[in-house]
């Protein structure tokens, strides 16, 4: 089982905002920690691949749910 260390509800925030509130909430963040985000914007699927890609931040899993997305994200 993976620890969450700090959690982010970004339900009913569409593009570009629950990328911006995943920024800020790993800039507080140290290394190697977790980031657990529920999202409900289906485009944040892509949109969370791509920012895993291109930030260095490692994408650990992607579910669905009740049509609530739930990410979870090391910090690099």
């Amino acid at each position: 089982m993976q620890t969450i260390d700090k959690e982010l509800d970004a339900r009913g925030l569409v593009c570009p905002l629950p990328i911006l509130r995943t920024k800020q909430s790993l800039a507080g963040m140290i290394s190697g920690q977790t980031l657990k985000i529920v999202a409900t914007d289906p485009g944040s699927v892509i949109d969370f691949q791509v920012f895993a890609e291109q930030t260095g931040n490692e994408l650990l899993s992607l579910a669905e749910s009740d049509k609530e997305f739930i990410f979870l994200l090391r910090k690099r």
